[in-house]
């Protein structure tokens, strides 16, 4: 939640939880209840989730300087929370304890043992975060061992070694960490790891090669400024490039879905080219590359895609090869025809010349492969379209679109109304439609997308026009290109309604 524009509600917040549950992950931070009521509020709601797989962990810090344990508004927050663990943030970086706490070195790390204790004494076990240790280590490496013993005589349960500001180095997370690990050999050593230098998951990786048994990080790595450990790299890093089980197969198979899920909670767009989860994370364009996958997947995947719930992507552009064609054909369970592979290939090439993509549009290559091996049957035909806009002087716009086609040889003429031209023109010609193939009701457009051509031209310039659609089984997307935007609109749409009514006649 600390990630900029990341908002939870209480909903969302239960709804989270119970995913990371369900995926298996051993603690979850519920936040720091003494910030405000809502935060309260998620952890006795969330005790009557019943999780099967997760330990929830309060949050807070150590005590203040000026009072005691039992006095203290975050130890008490914490343990009004109820939970059976909580995670404790104590200063490690000498700078930090004298600057920020204000107090002396020596009573920092009365302290942090105190502090510990006191939730120790109350049943919780501890997590002790050492808040900037590893600049607290370079700078003065006695003093931040001294902040671990004292949490470690207080009965801490693990040891955790924040790099805060995401300024340290992989290498120098390995060696620090493995000095920790074997001075404090009988205690859990954890790491923990902002990505301010792009290297929190190469470090939470360095800090488990050197002995490291718990990692902290988030789904998707939302967090303060440039994010935390992202645990959708983390997790599958850990699972299949070392000698520990970090998930079962079943469950780390739901890695992508709860990736997504999560960003669409955040109302964040995914980010396509994360590593394992990303929609093209084992999406490929090169002719070579597409070439040697037919034949050995293992020649440009490191890992297969299935292994995380993703799956192999092959698109088609005019860097295409016609082994990209191939391999469509060979998922759409058409037989390997190189002849027509060639002709589609030469298609795509002549159309991206004229500024048409189809990375983003699935369903305009599939009726593009259906028109040139005859398998194309249109469902109606457009006799012609007008799209009108007047605005009022009372400030009202008023958009309207009439749509003219035949459906079997029957004439519908129909208006449709709208928030704007491709509006209306997709209301006029649903309404057109629905009394033939009422499966058309079921079409949600969710994206639309503008980009110009050859912009150098002006307003004589060239749009292509994405439309992503779904209905409650699919999501497709389709494109149309022209200089006129309203055109390549109705392009785009007919290649959605078009795709729709193919996809449900087969």
């Amino acid at each position: 939640m600390q990630a900029e524009g990341v908002s939870f509600s209480l909903e969302d917040k239960l709804a989270i939880a119970t995913r990371l549950d369900e995926l298996g992950l051993d603690y979850i931070e519920g936040g720091y209840a003494a910030s405000n009521p809502k935060e309260a509020q998620f952890f006795a709601e969330v005790a009557k989730l019943g999780l099967k797989n997760s330990k929830i962990a309060a949050f807070g810090s150590t005590r203040r300087a000026d009072r005691s344990v039992s006095d203290d508004v975050s130890l008490s927050a914490m343990l009004s929370c109820k939970t059976t663990a909580g995670t404790l943030v104590g200063k490690s970086w000498d700078m930090q304890v004298t600057e920020v706490l204000g107090c002396s070195l020596d009573d920092n790390l009365t302290i942090c043992a105190e502090s510990v204790e006191y939730l120790k004494k109350h049943g919780l076990e501890v997590i002790f975060d050492a808040e900037h240790f590893y600049d607290g280590y370079k700078a003065n490496p006695d003093y931040a061992m001294k902040v671990l013993a004292a949490a470690a005589n207080g009965g801490a349960d693990a040891l955790v070694l924040c790099d805060t500001n995401g300024g340290t180095l992989p290498g120098q997370v390995f060696d620090i960490t493995k000095i920790v690990c074997e001075q404090f050999g009988g205690t859990e050593i954890g790491i923990h790891a902002h990505n301010d230098t792009d290297c929190a998951t190469a470090s939470s990786l360095a800090a488990v090669r050197a002995g490291a048994r718990h990692v902290q990080g988030t789904i998707n790595g939302l967090g303060e400024r440039c994010g935390n450990a992202n645990l959708c790299t983390v997790i599958p890093n850990i699972q299949f490039k070392t000698d520990h089980d970090v998930l079962s197969g079943e469950k780390i198979r739901t890695l992508t879905e709860v990736s997504r899920y999560v960003f669409e909670i955040c109302n964040v767009t995914p980010v396509s080219n994360m590593p394992y989860v990303g929609e093209s994370a084992f999406a490929h364009k090169g002719g070579l590359h597409v070439n040697a996958l037919r034949k050995s997947k293992g020649s440009y995947e490191h890992v297969s895609p299935e292994l995380v719930g993703n799956e192999r992507r092959f698109l088609i552009s005019e860097l295409s090869g016609k082994s990209n064609v191939l391999a469509e054909l060979e998922k759409a369970k058409i037989a390997e025809d190189k002849e027509l592979a060639q002709k589609i290939l030469t298609r795509v090439q002549e159309l991206e010349n004229e500024g048409y993509q189809f990375e983003a549009a699935d369903a305009s290559f599939d009726l593009l492969v259906k028109r040139i091996m005859g398998t194309y049957k249109p469902f109606f035909k457009l006799m012609k379209y007008r799209v009108s806009v007047e605005r009022h002087s009372w400030d009202v716009l008023v958009t309207e679109a009439t749509v003219k086609l035949t459906v079997d040889g029957k004439t519908e003429h129909i208006v449709g109304e709208g928030d704007g031209p491709v509006n209306a023109l997709d209301a006029a010609l649903r309404k057109a439609l629905k009394s033939f193939y009422p499966s058309i009701e079921e079409i949600h457009l969710i994206d639309y997308k503008v980009r110009v051509v050859n912009a150098r031209e002006g307003t004589a310039a060239k749009v292509r026009v994405i439309i992503e659609s779904m209905d409650k089984n699919a999501i497709w997307g389709t494109v149309g290109v022209s200089e006129n935007i309203i055109e390549a609109s109705w392009k785009a749409l007919v290649d959605s309604v078009e795709y729709k009514l193919q996809k449900d006649a087969t």
